[in-house]
Parts: C-alpha cells; sequence; structure tokens
C-alpha cells in the first residue's frame, strides 16, 4: 500500500524494503515519520561456542549482521544510521533504540552527538531470563531502551494516562518487567529452528507504541526482523515501514504480518490526559451565554455559593477571583480544580460545569 501527502513523495506504508537500512531511509522522504524504533546489531563480541552444564551447545546471536571489526567500526555504522534517522523524523518525533550492555551506551553517545533528546531509559527487566551457564558474571537479565526526541524542543507524544491505565491506575515507571519471547510467539522458520536469534515479545512493542504514537503515526524500524513492530502496529491501527536486508526473515515477517487482524475502532482509543485537551477558559463560557452575569453557582456539597461575574471571575463571601481560587478559599485548601468543584442549576439540578467546557471542546474538535 502506497500514499501520498501533499507536495511530498509516496510512502511505501505498511511495506517491508529490502537492503541497506542506511541506503533504504536516504531514499525516504526528510521529515515524513513520526516515530522510530530500531533494535540495531548488539555487536556481542562472542569469543567461542557456549554450551549448557550438560554440554548442549546455546543457540546464541553468532549471525554476520551482528559482527564487526572493532568498535571503531560499529560507531562508524552507528552515527550513520542515526543520521539518516533522524532526517526522517518529524520535528515533533521521537525514536527508541533497545541494546545491552555490549552497545547501548556507546550508542546513547551518538544519540546525543547527533542531537536527538534524551527523554527516559527504559530498563527492561526480563522475568525469564537465559541463566549465565558459565557461572562467572551476573545472571544478564535486562535490556536498555533509550527514548528520545529529534531535538531539544519537539512536542512528542506521550500518551501518561494511557499508560497509567495499562498500569491499573498506577504511574508507568521506567523499569518494565516482561517476559521474553517463548512458547506460541517465538516463531520458527521452515526447518523448525528460531527464525531469529533476538526477536522482540510483542508486549514490549505494544507498550512502546501505546505509550508514544497514535492511531494514524507512522512507525520506522530500519532493522525490521521478523517484524513484531509491524505486527503490533498493524493491530494498533498505525502505519509501519520495515527495512530488512536478510531475505529469511523478510519471508518470516511478511507471513506473520498478512495474518494479523486490525483492532476495531473502537478498541484503539486510549486513555488521553486533559492536560492535553485544548484549553477553555471559564471567561469563554459567560462571552457565549453560557452562563450569565449575576447567576449563582453552588458548590460540588452545596455548602458553598458564589456569583458569576462579567469578567469571566466569581464573588463568594467576599472573596474574589478565579473559579479555582474562589474554590480553595472557601475550602480553606491550597488549591481547588474549579471545573470539578462548581455547579450551576438546570431544572432544578446541579450540573457541573465541566459539562460546558466539554461542550466547547467538542466543538473545537469538530
Amino acid at each position: 500500500m502506497k500514499t501520498k501527502t501533499k507536495d511530498a513523495p509516496a510512502l511505501p506504508l505498511n511495506t517491508i524494503l529490502a537492503g541497506d537500512c542506511i541506503e533504504a531511509m536516504n531514499a525516504l522522504p526528510e521529515n515524513s515519520v513520526d516515530l522510530i524504533f530500531a533494535d540495531p546489531p548488539y555487536n556481542l563480541q562472542l569469543r567461542g561456542d557456549l554450551h549448557r552444564p550438560d554440554n548442549s551447545k546455546v543457540d546464541a546471536v553468532d549471525d554476520a549482521w551482528d559482527q564487526f571489526s572493532s568498535f571503531a567500526a560499529y560507531d562508524e555504522f552507528t552515527r550513520a544510521w542515526l543520521k539518516a534517522a533522524r532526517r526522517l523524523l518529524k520535528p515533533d518525533g521521537a525514536i527508541w533504540v533497545i541494546g545491552s550492555y555490549h552497545n547501548i551506551f556507546r550508542v546513547g553517545a551518538s544519540l546525543q552527538d547527533a542531537g536527538f533528546w534524551i527523554l527516559n531509559d527504559v530498563v527492561w527487566r526480563k522475568a525469564n531470563p537465559m541463566p549465565n551457564f558459565r557461572g562467572k558474571r551476573f545472571t544478564n537479565a535486562h535490556e536498555t531502551m533509550i527514548w528520545a526526541g529529534k531535538d531539544e524542543n519537539s512536542k512528542y507524544t506521550f500518551n501518561y494516562e494511557a499508560l497509567k491505565a495499562l498500569n491499573e491506575g498506577i504511574q508507568m515507571r521506567s523499569d518494565w518487567v516482561l517476559p521474553i519471547c517463548n512458547g506460541h510467539e517465538r516463531l520458527k522458520n521452515d526447518e523448525g529452528e528460531k527464525a531469529h536469534p533476538t526477536q522482540k515479545p510483542e508486549s514490549l512493542l505494544h507498550r512502546i507504541l501505546v505509550g508514544s504514537t497514535n492511531p494514524g503515526d507512522v512507525i520506522l524500524d530500519p532493522f525490521f526482523g521478523t517484524g513484531t513492530t509491524g505486527a503490533v502496529a498493524k493491530m494498533l491501527g498505525r502505519d509501519f515501514i520495515g527495512i530488512e536486508r536478510e531475505e529469511a526473515y523478510r519471508k518470516v515477517a511478511t507471513k506473520r504480518i498478512a495474518a494479523i487482524r486490525k483492532f476495531d475502532r473502537e478498541a484503539l482509543e486510549v486513555s488521553t490526559s486533559k492536560r492535553s485537551e485544548p484549553r477553555v477558559p471559564f471567561g469563554q463560557l459567560v462571552e457565549r451565554g453560557m452562563l450569565r452575569p449575576g447567576e449563582n453557582l453552588y458548590s460540588i456539597s452545596g455548602r458553598h455559593t458564589a456569583k458569576v461575574r462579567a469578567d469571566g471571575t466569581l464573588i463568594g463571601d467576599d472573596i474574589k477571583g478565579s473559579i479555582h481560587q474562589v474554590g480553595a478559599a472557601l475550602e480553606g485548601a491550597p488549591s481547588c480544580n474549579g471545573w470539578a468543584y462548581w455547579c450551576f442549576k438546570k431544572d432544578g439540578k446541579r450540573v457541573s460545569i465541566d459539562i460546558l467546557r466539554q461542550q466547547i471542546r467538542a466543538e473545537m474538535a469538530g
């Protein structure tokens, strides 16, 4: 599927591009992507085979794509793909990069050198990590993700309330306990072997995309592998562009994504923060005649009243000020959310003034 924005080249949405990620990114239009999720080679620097205590060989990451001749070569590669990625991001775009102790610190420095603005580092704690078979180091039970805006002034997407809802009403922390891929989620190739040694779990991408994108956003994954990013993006109503040079991975990813069903529109909606909604001054309700000067407002408890003034302030018990200031003074509280505190009367019943604010917001959205 391809789409075209006004005065811009077509974007190859919901497709997997074959070839080198840097060349492919440089061929895409500038400022065209909302989010990038990157799972670059970790440069693991393995020395010899790994074996379990029973002498069976561990299926470790020893593919050619993860091997570099030196740290300098890896740094050069990192700077090149980050430069290409940053060109693609919209001004308010953001990037997530995941890595292990082998590479994430080098990537982090290159991110900052390239002009990205780091927002958080998030630790993915693996609920079921692979043990350290040699017994010479700690079990490596986590990976680190860096979340960064295109620059310091980027107005990046952060669906705070949605992440809080995912976490049973508790603010989402920067340490995420999620299992690695296993069982039915672990993809296999035609020979019945693991299709990719570092396949990421869908739960990880689900949290990232729900938290930092909106339906219809374009997500680029320059190291697409077997397509976890594309699969979750499709489910969540986002568009994706994948880049993958290995034909075997592209084959698995294409089959996987074709079988994915997009959630229905209602299911795609997430909790939003009131801070992200358009600001409506209380005075606008007075200007528009939704409330009249001289009309009484009532506290939600019914214990206090105040009179609406022509300039959008209130007066009650000789206290003058905003809906928030007067409410706080009457309650003897340090602060007060006036929108939740005050009501007007309609047909003899008290109705929250926030209903009127939401009417105006609905008009603005329409």
